[in-house]
């Protein structure tokens, strides 16, 4: 039987479709060139451990005891809806190496080949454009990007090598110059999306980047998966990084949904943040 779910806010509670519950938030439309409309997602243990790290390889993995099919299928909805994934160096490091799945193409995995469609549906491009954001940019690129034909941009900081920055535009990859230092910031990366017509965009790259899109005032939806675990572990990751957020980590729930089948019976909740401005 198709995955349901309990739909507890808002009001009135009521029973839906996991499958289209994300696609129907629309997001692909909520943006527009001057504010294109920049989204995340996670899924974290009740402790809030979003990766563990290997203490011997410093290595991070996501805990297979919080991944399942049901978050894997509103991740792929999620993914369907954007212009653009921003990504970053480390994750192509780790790709390359074996130790992460390789998620930047639309439908080329199980419970997610209907999206393609879905995307034509709408008139969007077969596949999003690939945003790295990098202060080293030393990564290798995707083969499976190249392959895809999807569009690559850089994002870095002005203190970025000088001589990596001019080998990559020489390549023919454009360079977006984000930020005063060496990392990319929120604010400027956005505006550079959105002058070169990237109206949805999906954040695949970690922390750092969601915190500065916060601090930033441009992080327009946070969607997070809680599982009903507690994972303890000495070296982990949570959402955030760096100084305080302050009033910048204020959010409003929009959506709650709870999700009894999985993982394990214990249950995981389905959760949809809108960043609070001061008014």
């Amino acid at each position: 039987m198709a995955a349901r779910v309990l739909r507890l806010f808002p009001a009135p509670i009521k029973d839906v479709a996991l499958a289209g519950l994300y696609l129907a938030d629309a997001v692909h439309t909520l943006g527009s060139a001057a504010a294109p409309f920049v989204y995340a997602s996670f899924v974290g243990s009740l402790d809030g451990r979003i990766a563990l790290q290997d203490q011997r390889t410093g290595a991070s993995h996501l805990p297979v005891e919080i991944t399942n099919e049901n978050d894997f299928r509103l991740f792929l909805e999620l993914q369907a809806q954007a212009d653009c994934f921003v990504t970053h160096g480390g994750y192509l490091r780790d790709l390359a190496a074996g130790r992460l799945d390789d998620v930047l193409q639309i439908g080329t995995r199980d419970g997610g080949r209907d999206l393609p469609r879905w995307r034509k549906e709408k008139g969007l491009s077969a596949q999003p454009s690939v945003v790295i954001a990098s202060a080293s940019l030393d990564f290798p690129m995707p083969e499976s990007v190249v392959r895809a034909g999807q569009r690559v941009l850089i994002a870095t900081g002005r203190q970025a090598p000088p001589d990596r920055v001019e080998a990559l535009r020489a390549r023919g990859y454009p360079v977006i110059i984000a930020g005063d230092g060496a990392f990319v910031e929120g604010a400027p990366l956005v505006r550079e999306l959105g002058r070169l017509g990237f109206r949805s965009v999906y954040l695949l790259a970690g922390p750092r980047m969601l915190s500065t899109t916060l601090r930033d005032g441009v992080l327009s939806r946070l969607y997070l998966t809680i599982v009903h675990r507690l994972m303890g572990g000495e070296s982990f990751h949570t959402m955030a990084t760096g100084p305080e957020l302050g009033s910048a980590g204020r959010l409003r729930l929009s959506s709650l949904h709870y999700d009894a089948s999985a993982p394990d019976g214990m249950g995981q909740w389905f959760v949809r943040f809108d960043p609070s401005r001061p008014a």
